[in-house]
């Protein structure tokens, strides 16, 4: 049976103009692909990587030796010296105990029906992905083995007067005093004999917006020729290359989110990482094929007195 062009066999009337029954309007596969964003990461440019040559497997253990410290005596005409010191390096070890992997599937129909290099484009989301787990991982980690004298609110190795905020009582930042918090942060450092050079800060988004409102009107806090109001550079403010990472850990205080905002230099961090094993086979249960990747990775605080905590809200 056939049906006028404008009718419907299932209401027995006709159908709304403009009607389409009868023509095929056939599905395409676009040959581009919707640009994905990733959250910015930051370990690879805050630690240091030194020993990430030395891993072969998840389970392994980098053994790594610290500089002796030497005992320097006084002397005087005639005295006799003190028996000779047997220098004595602590060890400390960089365990290779955490991973990530992902593991996709590509249908073989899937793959006749794109024109898209799949594999190719699930390798890249992988590889972003995996850098994304492992920032927030460590970002974490880190807060636990700074030293005391590096935060709360009596930081300071020297001058225990600072307050960089604690749990309960966070620092509230505001567009007139985060520059001075960034200065007290250096102060921080200077107090542990940190160097100036390689010394690194990471930041939320709101404080980096904090910064770009300052009144920074004096150029040499930026290391720059021109002042923030006028260039918005973020690169160099006090001695710290400045990172802004939406990964930083917080915790609610009281309906406001204060946040882990670290300083330090990378003396104080180790990191070793390797993509252990990234593999193609066929599927076993279904018609297509595996693809899948496991990332392994350590890290350490190996020098707390290196690493500095302000814990702060959006004030």
């Amino acid at each position: 049976m056939s049906y006028p062009i404008n009718a419907s066999p299932w209401d027995g009337g006709t159908a709304p103009n403009p009607a389409y029954s009868g023509v095929f309007i056939p599905a395409i596969w676009s040959g581009k692909i919707l640009e994905k964003f990733y959250a910015a990461t930051v370990i690879a440019a805050i630690a240091n990587t030194d020993y990430e040559g030395e891993i072969k497997g998840q389970g392994d253990t980098v053994y790594i030796r610290q500089r002796p410290t030497i005992q320097i005596n006084a002397y005087e005409a005639e005295q006799s010296i003190v028996p000779a010191q047997r220098p004595s390096s602590d060890r400390v070890e960089l365990l290779i105990d955490k991973g990530w992997y992902f593991n996709t599937v590509l249908d073989d129909v899937m793959e006749v029906q794109s024109d898209l290099d799949l594999m190719s484009m699930w390798a890249e989301d992988a590889s972003e992905q995996m850098k994304i787990k492992v920032d927030t991982e460590v970002l974490a980690y880190m807060s636990a083995d700074i030293a005391a004298a590096n935060q709360g609110d009596a930081a300071g190795a020297i001058s225990g007067n600072l307050d960089l905020g604690k749990t309960g009582a966070p620092v509230a930042l505001t567009s007139a005093n985060v520059i001075d918090y960034i200065v007290n942060l250096g102060q921080v450092l200077d107090e542990q004999n940190i160097p100036e050079t390689g010394r690194w800060l990471v930041i939320p988004a709101w404080m980096a917006a904090l910064i770009k409102r300052s009144e920074l009107r004096d150029a040499s806090l930026t290391g720059d020729g021109q002042t923030m109001l006028r260039n918005g550079r973020l690169g160099m403010i006090e001695r710290f290359t400045v990172y802004m990472s939406n990964l930083l850990p917080f915790t609610d205080e009281t309906g406001k989110n204060a946040y882990n905002i670290y300083a330090g230099h990378a003396h104080g961090l180790t990191f070793a990482s390797q993509l252990d094993k990234v593999e193609t086979l066929r599927a076993e249960s279904t018609f297509g094929n595996l693809f899948r990747g496991l990332q392994i990775y350590g890290r350490k605080v190996v020098d707390g007195k290196s690493l500095a905590l302000l814990y702060a809200t959006n004030g």
